[in-house]
């Protein structure tokens, strides 16, 4: 079995489509389906049952898949320790973000990464997330910088870097802006807009609800936090967002409530080689905490 096969494979498999296997690996459909041609060629069996437009897995396709996915992580694993030998920083290093981490919190570290390291391909990618975590853990990706989850998998290594506060806030024509100090019940007489129900920083906010026996009344919900920062501006509801979203267009509102915070941070597999260029990144990463942890202390 060739990897460019077995990479081939893995693309029709995740997305469920010849086409958008195609686009993601910048192939021709035609060429996609030569190498899973060639790879049953090999192996002796059907992997993909194809009706209409539709594809799934046969039992072949559904057994290789796990033992695919591990191959390539040797693979790549293999060509980061050889590429570690001669100690250079260079090659690809393969990151994601989420969307909110990559505006607000990154570009002051990937401008200093880039001009330090001119050797390294960065391929950057902006994920949600829950799926950056994923990707890790499958082997696709190197390093995510996201938000970190309440109970990470014990296979991921999982370092804090910043904290968000997140803010109580709504429209400054809200009615919740012209009240005083306000109870976390007294939230609940309107409409929120939150994070996804399936977030890690909506699971967060949940549970201090929760906890005080109380019910999110969510109308309206998305994964872009400024996306929820409009919708919050033009009285669709009021919300809970990073402190660094909050000034100009929102009111933000005085709470009784404990502070809450939100760790962001990045994550590694634990039994994956790293290469030189996420060695670098991560050291970075690790000025960024140890800067962050001063001003905490200086506080």
């Amino acid at each position: 079995m060739d990897t460019q096969s077995l990479q081939a494979f893995l693309a029709v498999a995740d997305s469920g489509s010849f086409s958008r296997a195609a686009e993601q690996l910048y192939l021709t459909q035609p060429a996609v389906s030569k190498r899973i041609a060639v790879l049953e060629g090999q192996i002796d069996a059907r992997l993909f049952d194809r009706i209409g437009r539709r594809v799934s897995l046969t039992e072949a396709g559904r057994v290789l898949l796990p033992r695919a996915r591990q191959i390539l992580v040797m693979v790549d694993d293999s060509r980061r320790a050889l590429g570690n030998l001669d100690d250079s920083v260079a090659g690809r290093l393969t990151l994601a973000t989420s969307h909110h981490i990559g505006l607000h919190r990154l570009p002051p570290l990937l401008k200093a990464y880039t001009r330090a390291h001119t050797e390294v391909r960065l391929d950057l990618h902006f994920l949600d997330s829950e799926q950056a975590y994923q990707g890790v853990l499958d082997g696709e990706l190197e390093l995510a910088v996201v938000t970190l989850a309440p109970h990470p998998d014990p296979q991921l290594e999982v370092v804090p870097v910043w904290i968000d506060r997140l803010c109580f806030v709504c429209a400054p024509d809200h009615p919740l802006a012209g009240r005083g100090r306000l109870a976390l019940h007294e939230l609940c007489a309107f409409d929120a807009v939150l994070p996804g129900p399936l977030t890690f920083t909506r699971g967060l906010i949940e549970s201090r609800f929760a906890s005080a026996g109380l019910e999110l009344p969510v109308a309206l919900s998305t994964n872009y936090l400024e996306t929820l920062k409009m919708m919050t501006a033009i009285g669709l509801g009021w919300s809970l967002l990073p402190e660094r979203l909050v000034a100009g267009e929102l009111h933000e509102l005085e709470v009784d409530h404990p502070p809450i915070h939100r760790p962001l941070g990045y994550l590694v597999h634990r039994s994956r080689t790293r290469s030189n260029a996420a060695h670098a990144m991560i050291a970075q990463l690790d000025d960024a905490r140890d800067a962050m942890a001063c001003n905490w202390t200086g506080q």
